[in-house]
């Protein structure tokens, strides 16, 4: 990793992994173990907030650059020359994860049984920054957090159909972003470096229905920009057919703040406008929404939400 790159994350307070993984403690984690209120993973999933390792395999690896990306754009790399091994990644991301959250210890607001449980992580947020599809090892870094008994979440912008065709194995969950309704907002809003990347997004909705695992579709929504468009959404989650939907809105934080407004974060009453909508074109209702997080869940009567806690 280059060494400006490594200084702009670690003042970010980000923890640095090898050559090119990294550790972020979530705003949801401090939420709950210093105030009990948890993200919504925890209320539609039952991940718990305080368990849970959000981390990225390529923190610095991307093949969009998004307007609506909180993260740091201005060395990203499109590749990653030198692979370190996923059992080391996942070593130093737990380690990392708990020197981390040594701070709260000693908060009167954070109970000493609950800081504990957080040192015993139960779920990998595959999430953080970059794009994880880029890290060949992927499935091994998979495998890896399976055989602790962790449970994956896996996002990806899915450019990479290629990869997700043949990860083995899959995680628990699968998140796809889908930004954008249709091909022109995508270039102007994802702003990729693939030529293709809307075929290759494409080629990741037609892969999904044949992938063993759960599978999510996720609505970045910034107003102003891709908020609406539901017929045309629906043409794409319906080619998908994911077990869930989740409609979340963008909000104006980290170097987004360069690129957008205050006003392009859409009300949790827009969200939900949207929300019903959508669910009426793909013939689905709304399970739930967390009006904090600003997103909702949309799937079908009788499915299965929670993977823990159940």
């Amino acid at each position: 990793m280059d060494d400006d790159i490594k200084a702009i994350l670690e003042k970010q307070h980000y923890h640095v992994v090898g050559q090119h993984s990294g550790v972020k403690l979530c705003h949801w984690l401090g939420e709950k173990l210093l105030r009990a209120r948890p993200c919504y993973k925890e209320s539609f999933y039952g991940i718990e907030s305080h368990r849970c390792l959000q981390m990225s395999p390529a923190v610095n690896n991307c093949t969009q650059t998004c307007l609506f990306c909180w993260r740091y754009q201005g060395l990203l790399e499109n590749d990653i020359p030198q692979e370190d091994d996923p059992e080391d990644i996942l070593q130093g991301a737990i380690e990392g994860q708990r020197k981390l959250t040594t701070g709260y210890k000693g908060d009167t607001r954070c109970s000493t049984e609950m800081w504990k449980e957080a040192q015993d992580l139960t779920n990998v947020a595959i999430s953080l920054s970059g794009e994880p599809t880029m890290y060949s090892k992927l499935g091994e870094f998979i495998e890896a957090c399976h055989k602790r008994n962790m449970t994956t979440f896996l996002v990806t912008n899915g450019t990479m159909p290629e990869v997700l065709e043949n990860l083995d194995p899959l995680p628990t969950q699968l998140y796809v972003t889908v930004a954008a309704p249709n091909e022109e907002i995508y270039k102007k809003l994802c702003v990729p470096l693939q030529r293709d990347g809307w075929e290759r997004l494409n080629r990741t909705l037609e892969l999904l229905p044949s992938l063993g695992t759960r599978t999510v579709i996720r609505h970045t929504l910034v107003d102003g920009w891709n908020l609406g468009w539901e017929k045309e959404y629906a043409r794409l989650d319906d080619r998908a057919n994911p077990l869930f939907i989740e409609p979340k809105g963008y909000v104006f934080v980290g170097y987004s703040r360069e690129r957008m407004h205050n006003h392009n974060m859409p009300s949790q009453d827009k969200i939900m406008e949207f929300s019903l909508k959508l669910a009426a074109e793909t013939g689905r209702k709304v399970l739930a929404e967390q009006r904090p997080s600003r997103v909702t869940l949309i799937g079908a009567d009788g499915s299965k939400m929670k993977i823990r806690g159940e």
